[in-house]
């Protein structure tokens, strides 16, 4: 059974974490869901979801919402002594959907001021997956430039940049496919969208 890290950053596009949650725990993977207090804030304004309170009672709010019990945990952001925060207990992936230039820049500076940014670091350091979905237009050469080092370094970066070839109609079938791109990339299988050839 994988063990996987999701984390949600305040960059606009918590969806994609939160759909990307559902998926691995449908195929059976153990989460565990991060987030940071801008990330915690663009969810409630982007989704409605009115999470609160400290890690225990945050906890219980999302196994709620997914509908699942110990498959999935919760840690608070300041809580260095996770087991996701030590190499010896590394989770077999790292995912931050969506991940904030802001945190791209502090990753690639090597800062681990929180334990989202430890555990990707830990995820570099143990030649572990980290995946980043970076959410943010236009791009800067500083944000270029911390991504190139983080790609460098081994992190995959895997930008919100939706296909239309298999021509969408909802906004979920866009989210979909870009959750659907990082489960590939986390070997995981899923029927999220149609194959380039495949009928739409």
């Amino acid at each position: 059974m994988k063990q996987i890290v999701v984390a949600i950053t305040g960059a606009s596009g918590s969806i994609y974490g939160l759909r990307l949650v559902e998926e691995l725990l449908r195929s059976g993977c153990r989460v565990t869901l991060l987030l940071s207090k801008s990330g915690l804030e663009v969810l409630r304004y982007e989704t409605g979801l009115a999470w609160q309170g400290e890690a225990e009672p945050l906890q219980q709010q999302m196994r709620q919402h997914f509908g699942v019990d110990e498959q999935l945990r919760h840690f608070a952001a300041d809580d260095l002594f996770a087991p996701v925060a030590s190499g010896s207990s590394a989770p077999d992936a790292v995912v931050i959907a969506p991940c904030s230039m802001g945190t791209v820049g502090r990753i690639a500076a090597g800062i681990s001021d929180n334990l989202i940014e430890r555990v990707a670091d830990v995820a570099l350091k143990e030649r572990r997956e980290l995946l980043l979905l970076p959410r943010e237009t236009p791009l800067n050469q500083i944000h270029l430039e911390n991504l190139l080092r983080l790609a460098r370094a081994g992190a995959q970066i895997v930008p919100a940049m939706p296909a239309f070839y298999h021509r969408p109609t909802q906004m979920s079938e866009l989210v979909d496919f870009m959750v659907g791109k990082l489960l590939d990339c986390l070997r995981i299988e899923h029927q999220l969208f149609p194959r380039w050839g495949q009928e739409p």
